[in-house]
């Protein structure tokens, strides 16, 4: 049951509750550990709360700000950025509920992502008790939790979806793990067979019979609560209504186990290690039973307020005293309270290569809604949309052979280094998009409209976009493609590319990487379709509300979090989450060794990074060697790194040096 203590007496002005009950134990002696630098704070915050680096500019506004509260204004700011945290904090549920965009079950129909849900309940911050009854009595955009894995062919007893049910519940939300008890008696915690079978017994909807070690025991599981002094499971009742039961009693105010659980994930993450370590064993003696206790009445007082939670732990001073360099083993509880070392997650070390390079992805994988809605003025702002419907005859928007492909292309000069770019697009039925021999993306449904970021894949001086477009169909039907892109330069009038008069089309196709094993010879000009009201119809303004909401300067990157896995990631110690994952590794591996050396996938972004700043800060070295280590390391170069830089790399800084200073800061540890 929940337990309030009672507050401790403040200490040397130190009034946080968290802080009270820390130097409550009286180790502190004559002076208290040593706060974290202004400029340490901000990196270390903002990665925590929004997963991000802070930009140059706003560490030289946080360095220049003097008033006394500028951290509490910081964390509240932070916390207000509803994207930017549910961008952030999706990794940590994901891991918890075992939620992806691919893999085991997704292909055979066996598995339900919960993404759109869970991005949409964090950008709401919707209460957790409420996120729990919705997982445990689930919409149908929640359900995929409950619902598990259904695996191919033969699987364990235990691996079956009514007592994968029980052991994700129990472990996600209770911090129990049940694994061992789904086989048989568990051995190292007070948890039976018959327990565990209770709980899947909740969500079969039919008789389930008990196997012990894989073997049939002749008896049938009766479903059952874990804590009957709370209340207990009817069952007899039907399915739907024996979820509702256990999202009741899993959610009763007397269950304090429930929110002693989520603080201490919470604590874990902020800290590096939680109250009660490791975070699964929920039944070990808590480190401090005082603060946990607190933390969890706290937490149910404000109604389940996960950012309230999270603004109390980071406005104390212990979370924001300096961290020690002490590296230690991830399993092993730390000698004392305060932050432990900790390195970026995958998803965090992505973010930050990918906000320095400029090299992320057009578009997220994650079925999410990141935008906000638009006032008239600036839907008004993106203008009326300049192109033209074509196809290689005009008579495609009655009828084109099914199955015809084509590749159109067109050329441009742009007089500098774009600053935004996006473009719409779509195509009856599949397209292809090419920028500069660089697949931008594809997609196979005409009616949705996709509006990519560009700015990443062009360049000063000539482009070329080349779109492979394809017919679908048994017989002939209509076929079209349509895209615009708007390239806003600075100081420059801003530049628009569309479909229509000078497009060329071939009905060759280009390799995977966008070229030609032989360039065409047949290039004809395209033609515009004679009935484009064959799709108008279908998206009337919302073309050119894509490209403004595209165009926009506030809007969110795409955030490592929201798309599929890659090898980088997964090196780095991003899970696959076909089992719930709630402490990631934290020691350096052989594979992260290799692939941050010698990957493909983070060279690519160095890459595109160092053609970017090579443009930005042509002629000006020193200006890119201070902006880079800012935005990396939050700090200014020391006068012997920049001399190590000159040295090594050369005084004018060209492309190939600055992929080499790139990775040099990447592999730091301050960095990493």
């Amino acid at each position: 049951k929940p337990r309030r203590p009672e507050l401790p007496p403040v200490v040397m002005g130190r009034d946080n509750p968290v802080d009270r009950f820390i130097d409550s134990r009286g180790d502190h002696g004559a002076a208290f550990p040593a706060l974290s630098s202004d400029a340490e704070f901000l990196r270390r915050v903002t990665l925590d709360l929004t997963g991000l680096l802070p930009t140059p500019e706003r560490l030289a506004e946080f360095l220049s700000d003097s008033r006394p509260d500028r951290r509490a204004r910081l964390i509240d700011e932070l916390l207000s950025s509803d994207i930017a945290y549910a961008d952030h904090w999706l990794t940590f549920w994901n891991d918890l509920l075992r939620n992806d965009y691919t893999g085991t079950g997704f292909i055979t129909g066996g598995r339900k992502q919960i993404t759109t849900w869970l991005h949409r309940s964090l950008v709401e911050n919707k209460p957790y008790v409420q996120m729990v009854r919705e997982l445990i009595s689930p919409t149908a955009d929640s359900a995929g939790f409950i619902e598990g894995i259904r695996w191919r062919g033969e699987v364990s007893a235990s691996q079956t979806n009514e007592v994968q049910f029980a052991q994700s519940i129990s472990q996600a939300l209770l911090g129990i793990n049940m694994k061992g008890a789904s086989c048989h008696d568990c051995f190292i915690d007070r948890w039976k067979l018959s327990e565990a079978y209770g709980l899947a017994a909740i969500y079969a909807s039919e008789p389930l019979a008990i196997f012990r070690c894989d073997k049939a025991t002749g008896e049938s599981a009766k479903a059952a609560w874990l804590f009957p002094e709370l209340g207990q499971i009817d069952p007899q009742a039907p399915q739907p209504e024996r979820l509702k039961q256990l999202a009741a009693l899993m959610t009763h105010p007397e269950n304090g186990r429930l929110s002693r659980t989520i603080v201490n994930r919470l604590w874990d993450r902020l800290m590096g290690s939680g109250i009660v370590h490791p975070v699964d064993a929920m039944n070990t003696e808590p480190r401090f039973p005082d603060l946990l206790d607190f933390l969890a009445v706290d937490f149910a007082d404000q109604g389940s307020d996960l950012k309230h939670t999270l603004r109390l732990i980071a406005n104390s001073k212990t979370y924001q005293q300096r961290i020690s360099s002490v590296t230690r083993d991830s399993s092993e509880a730390p000698p004392q309270f305060g932050p432990q070392p900790r390195r970026m997650t995958a998803e965090q070390f992505v973010d930050a290569v990918w906000q320095i390079t400029g090299a992320g992805p057009a578009k997220p994988d994650a079925a999410v809604s990141r935008g906000t809605p638009k006032s008239a003025a600036e839907r008004a702002a993106g203008g009326p949309l300049r192109a033209k419907w074509i196809w290689s005859k005009a008579e495609a928007s009655s009828a084109a052979p099914a199955g015809e492909s084509i590749t159109v292309r067109t050329s441009f000069e742009l007089a500098g280094v774009p600053s935004r770019a996006a473009a719409i697009i779509t195509c009856d039925n599949e397209f292809a998009l090419f920028v500069n021999g660089k697949q931008v993306l594809a997609d196979g449904n005409w009616e949705t409209l996709e509006s990519p970021v560009l700015e990443n894949f062009l360049r000063k001086g000539t482009n070329r976009i080349d779109i492979v477009a394809t017919n679908g169909g048994t017989d002939a039907n209509p076929a079209g493609l349509i895209f615009e892109a708007r390239i806003v330069i600075p100081d420059q009038d801003t530049v628009i590319v569309a479909t229509g008069d000078g497009w060329q089309w071939t009905s060759a196709k280009p390799g995977p990487g966008g070229v030609f094993a032989t360039e065409p010879t047949d290039w004809q000009p395209v033609e515009l379709v004679k009935n484009p009201g064959v799709w108008a119809g279908r998206f009337g303004d919302e073309p050119a509300l894509a490209l403004a909401g595209a165009l926009d300067s506030n809007r969110p990157m795409v955030r490592a979090g929201l798309v599929k896995s890659d090898p980088l990631m997964r090196a780095l110690g991003r899970p696959n989450r076909d089992q719930i994952v709630t402490t990631r590794p934290a020691q350096f591996t052989t594979l992260e060794a290799l692939e941050l050396a010698n990957g493909d996938v983070l060279k690519s972004y160095v890459e595109a990074g160092a053609q970017r700043l090579a443009a930005r800060f042509a002629g000006q070295p020193d200006e890119l060697i201070d902006w880079l280590f800012q935005f990396a390391l939050c700090r200014p170069v020391l006068p012997e790194e920049r001399e190590r830089i000159h040295k090594n790399l050369g005084p004018q800084l060209d492309d190939a040096a600055i992929e080499d200073l790139l990775w040099t800061v990447f592999m730091l540890e301050d960095f990493q």
